[in-house]
């Protein structure tokens, strides 16, 4: 994978933070085994800076950075004291039809890979919103208000409707054919019709050095579009 422009992906940046629309398929912190990160990607354009919390490789979205380490100081103390709000926007498998529904269970971290629920769990609570319906999958709106491992896939796959394409947590991998009654295979075998789990940190606010509310918003990257569009097209009830 070839470095990533930086430039190009910020959204919002003052004296003190950078606000980053990370792509997918991209580690938000150093990993051994992938060329890039955008940890190295951040050094790379301000050397002083650092992410101040992590994304999901596959997960894009609004990632902040701290220019200085008082700055770090003061965005970490917003995400400890719960004062951060993060919105994601979820495509997931099923018809769910709620206007602002809590689910408050705690999660137990089994592994460096996954995340159950469990009363031995830490408590995690996450809102959910409807934001438009189609045949077989729903895009939500979800806010977390703690922030645990894997939490916003597995409160979905809790109350069943996995993430789409989140075989970890029991999303199917959605394909066009399933939606198109008069689907012409092509000579090769059909992609899906996203090749991650569909889940995008849409917006984040915040406070500046200045404690000015900060909104950061991250349009979506080419293969949630994509996956939107022709959900829109061929799906739309």
């Amino acid at each position: 994978m070839k470095p990533i422009q930086l430039k190009k992906h910020i959204v919002f940046e003052d004296d003190d933070f950078i606000v980053i629309n990370k792509p997918p398929f991209i580690s938000s912190l150093f990993d051994r085994n992938a060329p890039i990160s955008i940890q190295n990607e951040i050094k790379n354009y301000c050397q002083t800076a650092t992410l101040a919390h992590r994304l999901d490789k596959n997960t894009s979205g609004c990632l902040i950075a701290a220019k200085h380490e008082n700055a770090y100081k003061h965005i970490a103390l917003q995400f400890e004291k719960r004062e951060t709000k993060k919105v994601y926007h979820a495509i997931v498998d099923g018809q769910l039809n709620v206007e602002e529904e809590l689910v408050d269970v705690p999660l137990l971290k089994t592994n460096k890979a996954s995340s159950i629920v469990s009363g031995n769990g830490k408590p995690a609570a996450t809102f959910f919103k409807t934001l438009q319906i189609f045949k077989n999958h729903t895009l939500m709106a979800c806010q977390p208000v703690t922030g645990k491992f894997h939490q916003i896939r597995v409160h979905l796959q809790y109350i069943g409707y996995p993430i789409a394409a989140d075989e970890l947590y029991g999303g199917k991998v959605p394909y066009l054919s399933e939606l198109v009654r008069k689907y012409k295979p092509g000579k090769r075998d059909e992609n899906p019709m996203i090749g991650r789990f569909a889940l995008h940190a849409s917006s984040i606010k915040f406070k500046n050095m200045k404690n000015q509310e900060v909104r950061a918003e991250a349009d979506y990257p080419k293969d949630f579009a994509v996956f939107l569009k022709l959900l829109q097209k061929n799906a739309s009830i």
